[in-house]
């Protein structure tokens, strides 16, 4: 099969080494997996990161957003059979989506949206569980809930942040402030569900006040979290939560004990990494959040579709997501 490729990390996407075409092998599926035919995949900032930091002993396949159908089931699959459409981010200690076929644990996928294009369902599964897991699973607030709570979301015009600002808006009844740099961005945001936007480019302090809310109950990293630390520090209010993903170089968390301030880190690879106990709860998340698309709840995030799945328009997305200036998600589509 197809397959596109890294084997040396840290050459840049211009570099045509950096990620190639190769044929691999059709892998077989084991137990409780489904082999899935590709349609459609997203790339995410994990998989630059991986490129450019992570030396694989062999050429490895990145790429974990993935739409596609169940050709072959393991042994022991029970909630899923061949011709099935499912979506997925998978698991990052396997091979991804950059190849025409993959394999993914039946208790990580879902049954993928029926009223939207796989292109449009490709740029939410890694994003759509990482926005559930920092709400509902992090910061505890109640589906149906949180009113008269504030929630700032640094990064909201990106693609965890695109699909969070609406399920927060059309699940929750937090008053959502998001933070985006330019008018597009801004748009964008204001249009998925944020009461207010605000520019993170300059100081946050006097634009909550602007705003009507210059102590917040929730902040949300999603981007240069460790910049805007001593900000965020100064915006929550006494008891306040702060969640991130975002990798800062250091984290003093001393700096949280005045207000009692609680940390919450996510990370939506680890109930995949450890086989955790409720490891099954991403697939019921991914099938709520379908019904939620096919009813018209919550919408895709793509923002740019780039072409078919080859090297050359991976190597093209990787060099946009690490310009750091994308709106929503990047997808691709077929072979």
């Amino acid at each position: 099969m197809k397959a596109i490729v890294y084997d040396r990390a840290g050459l840049p996407a211009s570099d045509p080494a950096a990620l190639y075409d190769i044929d691999v092998p059709l892998p077989e599926p084991g137990e409780r997996d489904l082999r899935v035919r590709i349609e459609a995949i997203a790339v995410n900032p994990v998989d630059t990161k991986l490129r450019a930091a992570v030396q694989p002993p062999a050429p490895r396949i990145l790429g974990w957003d993935g739409v596609g159908v169940v050709e072959k089931a393991g042994a022991g699959v029970d909630g899923f059979r061949e011709g099935d459409r499912v979506w997925f981010s998978g698991d990052i200690t396997r091979p991804g989506s950059y190849a025409e076929y993959t394999l993914v644990d039946e208790r990580i996928a879902g049954h993928a949206p029926r009223s939207i294009s796989s292109a449009d369902a490709a740029a939410l599964p890694l994003t759509a569980i990482t926005a559930w897991e920092l709400l509902f699973d992090r910061l505890r607030i109640p589906e149906g809930g949180g009113e008269g709570q504030s929630l700032l979301v640094i990064g909201a015009a990106g693609g965890v942040g695109s699909i969070l600002v609406q399920l927060a808006r059309k699940l929750t009844g937090v008053s959502i402030i998001g933070t985006a740099s330019r008018p597009a961005t801004q748009a964008w945001v204001r249009e998925l569900g944020a009461h207010h936007v605000i520019d993170h480019t300059k100081p946050l302090g006097p634009q909550l006040v602007e705003a009507g809310h210059p102590q917040v109950d929730h902040v949300i990293g999603l981007t240069h979290t460790g910049d805007y630390y001593a900000q965020i520090v100064e915006v929550l209010k006494p008891q306040g939560q702060l969640a991130l993903i975002d990798d800062p170089a250091t984290l003093d968390a001393m700096p949280l004990k005045r207000k009692s301030i609680s940390l919450h880190w996510e990370f939506m690879f680890t109930r995949s990494m450890y086989r955790t106990p409720d490891m099954g709860k991403q697939r019921e998340l991914l099938d709520r959040v379908a019904t939620l698309i096919d009813q018209g709840v919550v919408r895709t995030t793509v923002g740019e579709h780039l072409g078919r799945i080859d090297a050359a328009n991976l190597r093209r997305a990787h060099a946009l997501l690490e310009s750091h200036r994308v709106q929503g998600k990047l997808v691709l589509e077929g072979f």
